[in-house]
């Protein structure tokens, strides 16, 4: 049987994790699956395995803690079959600052930003030493428009997009892929964990996490380095991107802004 490497997913026991896990599988990936949930991974990897005759491994870790990102930053180092990781765990809070456990901001930027960050340091290498792999990071729209929902958790996924433009930068030409995806409101656990069912949101604006999943790996199949599911005007994307490239060469100049420079007169 042919194989297109191994895939090793992050926050695979369910939602939109256990799809790409499904979607990857029947693309010819073998798999390792990480999450906290040993019946969960268990229960997903036998499924697969049986529906697909892909290999697939459990890796059963906290990336909460120092100890989970450990054990799974030794199986991207170690691995020499891995040729695609999907950043996917995460979690995220709805309130406003105020009335947000600055405990719980922590656990968010400990998960959605530090663990990813030492996952990526741990495979980069790897894929640019054979000239070839993929790095998914799993953002989200509010790494865009931050104000959207809490603010430590936008704030956690505008540096995922961040880094995943940068790793594009330093990489592309070293054949590592990487791709950001930018999901809105995804049909999963995600809500209810942070505290507001996903049925009481507008159906209007939730996508199921098939649905996603599907559309986030057609932008990969078409080398996006930024996929938006539901956006449906993709100059819209454009015309941030470009205008944000215009204004790159503007931001550091040996002078002041005239603006700045006005004389201030006492009234």
């Amino acid at each position: 049987m042919t194989t297109s490497g191994t895939a090793l997913i992050t926050g695979a026991s369910s939602g939109i994790g256990a799809v790409y896990a499904d979607r990857l599988a029947r693309r010819g990936y073998d798999l390792v699956l990480v999450a906290r949930n040993q019946e969960r991974l268990d229960a997903l990897a036998a499924k697969l395995a049986e529906q697909t005759g892909r290999t697939v491994d459990v890796l059963v870790a906290d990336l909460g803690k120092p100890e989970g990102v450990a054990a799974v930053e030794q199986e991207l180092r170690t691995n020499s079959a891995l040729t695609l990781l999907v950043n996917n765990a995460g979690i995220g809070a709805l309130g406003p600052l105020l009335e947000t456990d600055v405990d719980l901001a922590q656990r968010i930027i400990e998960l959605n930003v530090t663990a990813l960050t030492r996952l990526n340091y741990a495979v980069a290498p790897q894929f640019v030493a054979r000239g070839a792999g993929a790095v998914i990071n799993i953002a989200s729209v509010v790494g865009v428009v931050p104000e959207m929902l809490n603010g430590v958790y936008g704030a956690s996924k505008s540096y995922v997009l961040a880094l995943t433009q940068s790793m594009h930068k330093e990489l592309a030409d070293q054949g590592v892929q990487v791709q950001a995806v930018l999901p809105g409101a995804t049909a999963t656990d995600f809500w209810a964990i942070a505290g507001n069912p996903v049925e009481n949101l507008p159906e209007t604006m939730v996508m199921s996490a098939q649905d996603m999943v599907d559309a986030a790996l057609a932008g990969f199949d078409q080398g996006e380095l930024v996929t938006i599911p539901a956006l449906q005007d993709v100059t819209q994307w454009e015309a941030l991107e470009s205008a944000r490239q215009t204004l790159a060469p503007n931001l550091s100049v040996t002078t002041p802004a005239a603006r700045y420079r006005t004389p201030v007169t006492a009234s």
